[in-house]
């Protein structure tokens, strides 16, 4: 018996590794990758993490540099199975010169549509209209972030080239500008945003307002209502763009698009316990919007349509 002990030990030691080893691969197993941690992606990642953990899904909430990034991962060789992303990423992605950008533009499908994120553009106040941007320093926002594939795309559609485009962060950004090393910058995020909370009066700037009909496509028009921030005069005109929770589609063989499939079940099931427990950009999502060159996923448009006659 006392030679039996070690053996049984080492035998427990080994199953208990085993099964912790099990549960992490199971933790894992789904994933969502969303923005940084202090952003709104990050927090509404978690809000669909909660809701999940509820219905027995573990998925686990990866930050990332931003919507490109979010679109490499899922699609990518470190892939994660669900991201959000902002809605004109396909629009870029279909104009990419890269044939596999482009093949990911026609594989990407829409889970859900989320809130609206607005264009901030920041500027000194001798920039009173867009047009002036036009050979001026702007910063663009972190490489392959949302906020930089918008203000790309916005920037060429209204015929604005600037004099030098940097990527910077919007902290690095807010600074440049206050030293006025910068022009402008550009920002996308629901408003208000808590770092345009630390603009002072004395720092001299401004939104400057977008009324370019000509941007349309992804975006749509929307405004910033009077006194969001304490330095602002009067509602601002600009365009927001969608957020977007997007995956894989659904294949009965692969086992990780049945796992994206339950997600949007879930959230398509209890959108009523997001808003009243998550953050309050769920009070604006529409989750059966329809939104410009996006397909749905087709196993979560068929199990909504269910759901809806259910309800009837």
């Amino acid at each position: 018996m006392k030679t039996f002990y070690p053996y049984k030990f080492t035998w427990l030691c080994i199953v208990t590794i085993c099964l912790l080893i099990f549960s992490s691969i199971q933790a894992a197993e789904l994933s969502i990758t969303t923005g940084g941690k202090e952003g709104t992606y990050f927090q509404i990642g978690s809000d669909i993490a909660k809701l999940a953990r509820q219905h027995g899904v573990r998925l686990d909430v990866k930050p990332s540099k931003g919507s490109l990034d979010n679109i490499i991962r899922i699609y990518g060789k470190k892939y994660r199975q669900i991201g959000i992303v902002q809605s004109d990423i396909l629009e870029y992605l279909r104009s990419s010169t890269d044939h596999k950008m482009r093949k990911t533009a026609r594989d990407i499908k829409m889970i859900a549509s989320l809130h609206n994120e607005e264009v901030h553009i920041l500027a000194n106040k001798s920039i009173k209209r867009l047009s002036q941007l036009n050979g001026k320093k702007i910063s663009i926002g972190p490489t392959n972030s949302g906020t930089a594939i918008t203000a790309s795309l916005l920037l060429k559609k209204s015929g604005v080239t600037p004099g030098k485009t940097l990527y910077m962060s919007a902290e690095k950004a807010l600074d440049a500008l206050r030293s006025q090393d910068i022009d402008a910058m550009v920002y996308v995020s629901g408003y208000p945003v808590s770092l345009f909370s630390k603009i002072k009066n004395t720092d001299n700037l401004h939104l400057v307002p977008i009324l370019d009909r000509r941007i349309g496509g992804s975006y749509i028009m929307s405004s910033i209502p009077e006194g969001t921030y304490t330095w602002q005069k009067g509602i601002v005109s600009t365009i927001a763009v969608k957020a977007v929770l997007t995956g894989y589609e659904y294949n009965k063989k692969n086992h990780h698009s049945k796992k994206v499939c339950e997600i949007g079940k879930i959230i398509h099931s209890n959108i009523d316990w997001l808003k009243r427990n998550g953050h309050s950009k769920w009070d604006n999502v529409r989750l059966n919007e329809s939104l410009t060159g996006w397909e749905k996923n087709g196993c979560i448009d068929n199990a909504v349509t269910s759901l809806h006659s259910a309800q009837l």
